[in-house]
C-alpha cells in the first residue's frame, strides 16, 4: 500500500539567501559540468537540506535531457524551487557572474590564471573536483541505487556513457534507464515520496516554451530581414544555447561555425578564450561572455558581452520552467514514479562515468595528484568539510605539489 505523496511548499527561502549561497558556488565551482553537480549536491542536498536526493536527480535528469548548459540548468532549478521565479534569477547572476567578469576582463587584454603558479592552482582546482564529484557518487548511489536493480541499472548505465560517444552515451544511459525502470522498478515504491513542487504554474510553463520555439526560429528570419548585427549576435549564441546536448564543450564546434568560419573572431583569439573558460570557476558557457566582446559582429565591449551571455543561456531556461510544471502533473502517478527510479539509478551512473572521463583522466597524472584528491575526498567524508574549504585546500595543494615536482 503507498501513500500519497507530501509537498512541501515551493518556495522557503528568500533570493538574499540563494544569491549568497550560489555567489560562494560561483566562486569555488571548479573543474566543469559534473564538478558542478557535485558541488550544488554538497552544499544544498547534504549541507542545507534545501530539497531531497531524489529531487535533486530529477533535476539532474532533465538537465542532461533538455538542450542547454545542465549544470547552470540545475542550478537555475535549485533557485526556483527554494525562491521561487526571483531566486532563480538570483541562483543564475550568482554563479555565472564570477567567471563572466573574468572572461570579459580577458577580452579587453587583463591576463588571468598565467603563468606556472596560476597553473599549479588551477591544476590543485581540478583535482579537488575530482573529490567533490567522487563525494556525490557515493552519496547518491545509496540512496538512488540501493537494491540490486537499480545497483545494475546504473552499472550498465555508466558502461553506456563510456562506450558511446559524446552526449549520445549520457542521454541514451538516461532513457534506456527510464524505460527499464518502468519495467524493473515498478515494485520499489516508496511508501513515501518527499516532493518540492515548481512554483511556476503550466500556463507560465507554455509560455516558456513557446517563446523558446519562436525565438528558435524567428531570430534568423529577423536578423536576415533586418540585416541588424546585433540581431544575428543573439542568433548566433541563442541557437548555440539551444541545439547543443551534453554541456559546454559541445558548444565549440557550434560557436566555431557561428563566429570563427564566418571571419568574426580569430581562430587564435578563440582558442585563447576557450583555454581560459576551462580554468575558472562556474559555467564554461560564459565563454560566450568573452566572444561577445571580442567579436565583430554586433555592438561588442560591455553590450556585446552581455548580449551573448543572455543569449547563450536563455534557450535552456526558458525549456526548464517550461516544462517543469508538466512534469510535476505527472510524477506522482506510480508508472512515471517506476520510470523516475530508474532513471535516478541511471544518473548515479552517468556521473561515474563522468567521474573516470573527463574529470579523473585530466586530473589523475601520477601519484601525487592522486594523493591530494584522496585528502580532499577524505575531508568531505569523513571530516564534513564545506566544499569551498576543500578546493581551497586543492588550490595550497596543487602549489605544493608544482614546486615538488610532483604530479
Amino acid at each position: 500500500m503507498t501513500h500519497d505523496a507530501t509537498t512541501e511548499p515551493a518556495t522557503r527561502g528568500t533570493p538574499f539567501e540563494v544569491a549568497r549561497v550560489f555567489s560562494l558556488l560561483g566562486l569555488t565551482s571548479f573543474g566543469g559540468p559534473v564538478a558542478h553537480l557535485g558541488y550544488f549536491r554538497s552544499e544544498l542536498v547534504e549541507r542545507r537540506r534545501w530539497l531531497p536526493d531524489a529531487r535533486y536527480a530529477e533535476l539532474v535528469a532533465l538537465g542532461q535531457f533538455l538542450p542547454g548548459p545542465a549544470s547552470s540548468q540545475v542550478g537555475f532549478g535549485l533557485g526556483l524551487l527554494r525562491a521561487g521565479p526571483l531566486g532563480a534569477v538570483a541562483a543564475f547572476v550568482s554563479f555565472t557572474l564570477p567567471s563572466a567578469l573574468i572572461l570579459f576582463a580577458a577580452a579587453l587584454g587583463v591576463g588571468a590564471l598565467d603563468g606556472p603558479v596560476g597553473t599549479a592552482v588551477v591544476t590543485g582546482l581540478t583535482i579537488a573536483a575530482v573529490a567533490v564529484v567522487a563525494q556525490a557518487v557515493t552519496g547518491m548511489a545509496r540512496t538512488l541505487a540501493p537494491d540490486p536493480t537499480r545497483a545494475s541499472l546504473a552499472v550498465a548505465a555508466a558502461i553506456a556513457a563510456l562506450v558511446l560517444p559524446g552526449s549520445t552515451g549520457q542521454v541514451g544511459a538516461l532513457a534506456v534507464g527510464l524505460l527499464a525502470g518502468m519495467v524493473l522498478c515498478r515494485g520499489d515504491e516508496e511508501a513515501r515520496v518527499e516532493t518540492v513542487r515548481s512554483p511556476v504554474g503550466r500556463r507560465v510553463g507554455a509560455v516558456c516554451l513557446t517563446v523558446f520555439a519562436m525565438l528558435l526560429a524567428g531570430l534568423p528570419v529577423l536578423a536576415a530581414a533586418t540585416r541588424s548585427e546585433t540581431v544575428a549576435l543573439i542568433d548566433v549564441f541563442y541557437r548555440a544555447g539551444a541545439l547543443v546536448f551534453g554541456g559546454g564543450h559541445v558548444v565549440l564546434p557550434l560557436l566555431q561555425a557561428g563566429l570563427v568560419e564566418p571571419g568574426f573572431v580569430d581562430d587564435d583569439v578563440f582558442l585563447t578564450g576557450y583555454g581560459l573558460a576551462q580554468a575558472v570557476p562556474g559555467p564554461l558557457f560564459t565563454f560566450a561572455t568573452y566572444l561577445g566582446a571580442v567579436a565583430d559582429l554586433g555592438p561588442g565591449g560591455a553590450l556585446g558581452a552581455v548580449l551573448a551571455t543572455l543569449a547563450i543561456f536563455a534557450p535552456g531556461f526558458l525549456l526548464l520552467v517550461g516544462v517543469l510544471p508538466f512534469w510535476d502533473a505527472v510524477r506522482g502517478r506510480r508508472l512515471v514514479g517506476a520510470a523516475v527510479r530508474g532513471a535516478n539509478a541511471a544518473v548515479v551512473g552517468v556521473l561515474v562515468a563522468a567521474l573516470y572521463d573527463p574529470v579523473s583522466t585530466a586530473a589523475i597524472t601520477g601519484v601525487g595528484s592522486f594523493c591530494l584528491a584522496l585528502v580532499c575526498f577524505v575531508l568531505l567524508i569523513v571530516w564534513r568539510v564545506p566544499a569551498w574549504a576543500v578546493v581551497a585546500v586543492g588550490a595550497v595543494g596543487g602549489l605544493v605539489l608544482s614546486a615538488g615536482g610532483v604530479a
